[in-house]
């Protein structure tokens, strides 16, 4: 296998898997729809928790002491948290979303004859503003399914220890697993959300090739100890997934990213001054 197989399957999984979602959402009455999204956001509240739990990893403490690892996650999420709301990572998401659709989707047809259309111009306007204002639910609903599918997808420890992995050539076993978690979540995501899930294999593609050329490059540099304490903190990001899909909290994961490089860096400089 060569390296990127697993995130090549990754998109594969995602799409096929989005695509049979999208055919089955307009068969499911909007209960069904509402508790499937709900079942999701309790699974992803459990993989974050389980994940969380690498805070307690042995190998964490080892390096940086017993009372250090609670935080330095926390730690990471503020100066994350900070450096990820001054450039608006959150937005920059959301209109990359919105973008996607601009391109993926075609224009309704007849909407370059609304204002041509015989009548007054006051009746021309109220098309226009009738058709923007039908634009808003479906914009919203696509940005909402691509920019939480794409956090769900990526923000996972799979994501980087996997990609990590495959780069490494170590094999692509972890991101074929994630694939398949993936490919059934897309199922149900898209069922409840819409096209823009499907969308999210780009993210999906971005990030994990990302990843796995950082780890052809630059070999095995990251320790035990460090690997714990990203997937600590990336278990704290997905119960924030957790909680919007469950729209108890919108929590603004998406500017809480940059903490996941935070966290290997205050494992090496606690380490250092221990």
């Amino acid at each position: 296998m060569f390296a990127g197989f697993g995130t090549t399957v990754n998109v594969a999984t995602v799409l096929a898997g989005s695509s049979l979602g999208l055919l089955l959402g307009h068969r499911l009455p909007q209960r069904t729809r509402d508790t499937v999204t709900d079942a999701l956001g309790l699974v992803t509240l459990l993989i974050g928790a389980l994940s969380a739990g690498q805070v307690t990893s042995s190998v964490l403490s080892a390096r940086v002491g017993s009372s250090a690892p609670v935080l330095i996650v926390l730690g990471s999420l503020l100066v994350g948290g900070i450096v990820g709301s001054l450039l608006d990572i959150e937005r920059r998401l959301e209109d990359f979303g919105g973008w996607l659709r601009s391109r993926l989707t075609r224009r309704p047809a007849g909407q370059a004859r609304d204002r041509s259309v015989a009548g007054s111009p006051a009746l021309a306007d109220s098309r226009a503003l009738a058709g923007a204002a039908a634009e808003v639910d479906p914009r919203a609903r696509f940005i909402q399914g691509f920019v939480t599918a794409s956090l769900v997808f990526c923000v996972g420890p799979l994501t980087i220890l996997g990609s990590l992995a495959d780069g490494l050539g170590l094999g692509a076993d972890q991101l074929i697993l994630k694939a398949v978690l993936d490919g059934f979540a897309a199922i149900a995501f898209a069922a409840s959300l819409g096209a823009g899930v499907m969308a999210s294999a780009v993210a999906v593609a971005l990030i994990q090739g990302a990843l796995t050329l950082v780890g052809f490059a630059l070999g095995d540099f990251l320790p035990a100890a460090h690997l714990a304490a990203i997937t600590a903190t990336g278990g704290l990001l997905l119960l924030g997934v957790g909680l919007r899909l469950l729209n108890l909290k919108q929590v603004p994961v998406g500017n809480l990213l940059p903490a996941l490089l935070v966290a290997p860096l205050l494992v090496s400089l606690v380490s250092a001054f221990r």
